[in-house]
């Protein structure tokens, strides 16, 4: 369904990217769809192409450069190698203005895991962003200017989370709502990584992350209802 595409950054650098289209793509509305620290693999385009089937034209920018793995200690030192910042403020942000730029109106942008917590930064960084939805990963708050934040967020969180604990949750919550800004959070009895439907049988990979379907499910269709109502 989807294509290889390359897209200029704001300081002119140039990033590929999965860019998935609907059957009518003339008009639709766009999704920056942002990777797990596993990298740009098959998982997260098949998410993008989930979106295509919603009619969104959805785009995700590889942040590794074309690396991504299956292991967990790589992932990490992928992840940590990353320039957050710069991740969100020229790969993301690129992303969103070659969707803006190719036809679509409004552009929102999501993420999981690593790419949740860019998805917060994405909504500090990218002024031309329509909204948000963030998947259980948050950035250090230190990191958060949440008065610079003028899209709507949606954020589904995991009560068991580890990577990710609830406890930060509640503080991105609480700095969000002093700030003014448009949110709505849900939490699920789930842990990390709920909607990724290749972390089944927890310990596989790493025994702190489990495919809860119900979760995923309820997730997906709040999700749909909110960038309907924000970008349609």
């Amino acid at each position: 369904m989807g294509q290889t595409v390359s897209f200029q950054r704001p300081d002119g650098g140039s990033v590929n990217g999965y860019l998935a289209e609907p059957a009518n793509p003339k008009g639709a509305p766009g999704v920056v769809v942002i990777q797990e620290w596993w990298g740009l693999n098959d998982q997260i385009r098949g998410v993008a192409d989930r979106y295509a089937e919603q009619g969104y034209r959805a785009l995700v920018p590889d942040l590794y450069r074309g690396k991504s793995t299956l292991e967990a200690a790589e992932a990490e030192h992928l992840m940590t190698n990353l320039n957050f910042g710069d991740a969100a403020g020229q790969d993301v942000r690129g992303a969103v203005q070659y969707l803006k730029g190719s036809g679509s109106a409004k552009v929102g942008v999501t993420g999981f895991c690593m790419g949740g917590a860019l998805t917060v930064l994405s909504s500090v960084f990218v002024p031309e962003m329509d909204a948000g939805v963030v998947f259980y990963g948050y950035p250090p708050l230190d990191y958060v200017d949440a008065s610079k934040i003028k899209a709507p967020l949606m954020g589904h969180w995991a009560t068991q989370d580890v990577p990710f604990p609830i406890a930060g949750v509640d503080a991105l919550e609480a700095k969000l709502r002093a700030a003014g800004v448009a949110f709505e959070f849900h939490r699920y009895e789930a842990q990390h990584a709920f909607f990724n439907e290749t972390q089944v049988g927890a310990g596989k990979l790493l025994p702190v992350i489990e495919y809860e379907p119900q979760a995923a499910a309820l997730a997906w269709r709040r999700t749909l209802d909110f960038f309907g109502k924000h970008l349609r």
